[in-house]
């Protein structure tokens, strides 16, 4: 059982690093946790690259519940990043509904008290946001916020944390 956590910047080589570190196990389930989107094709692309990479022998899933998914095995869950927007969108949070706040809460605390217990082998990818400039909106600081949160507390418990730089990847610990 190991927990690895590996941190970069958009198109740092996070994805691929964390890709190398499974590499010959036959036994990965994939938790893609952002699917295509039709209307954005820029985007279809990306996930389209995404899944090119993947050997045919892993398994997919798309899913923004990784939590429920942490059981055995290896996992590699691609990314905390698009995750934490979904949950985001899922529990009412940009739009200020009642208790939107408090369902998020809720789903962070169980994805990290699983990632914490899991017999897994797991790899999570999440992009770095706090290196950059303050964004300029409510909702731009509240998903940096909210992203730095949840990567610091996984980086708490792994075994192992990665931050890729230009493809260079260099482990914190």
């Amino acid at each position: 059982m190991s927990r690895v956590l590996v941190l970069g910047g958009s198109r740092s080589g996070k994805s691929a690093h964390a890709e190398s570190l499974v590499a010959g196990r036959s036994d990965v389930v994939y938790l893609a946790t952002s699917a295509a989107a039709p209307e954005d094709a820029e985007w279809s692309r990306r996930v389209a690259a995404h899944r090119a990479r993947r050997p045919a022998a892993w398994t997919t899933l798309e899913t923004t519940a990784p939590s429920d998914l942490l059981r055995g095995g290896t996992v590699l869950v691609d990314s905390v990043t698009t995750w934490v927007a979904a949950l985001m969108d899922e529990t009412g949070v940009w739009t200020d509904e009642p208790g939107s706040a408090d369902r998020l809460a809720g789903r962070v605390d169980a994805l990290v008290n699983a990632w914490a217990m899991t017999p897994a082998h797991v790899v999570a990818v999440s992009d770095e946001v706090g290196l950059g400039v303050v964004p300029e909106s409510r909702s731009g600081r509240l998903f940096r916020d909210t992203l730095g949160e949840v990567n610091q507390r996984l980086a708490g418990t792994a075994d192992e944390v990665w931050f890729v730089v230009a493809g260079l990847p260099q482990r914190l610990r």
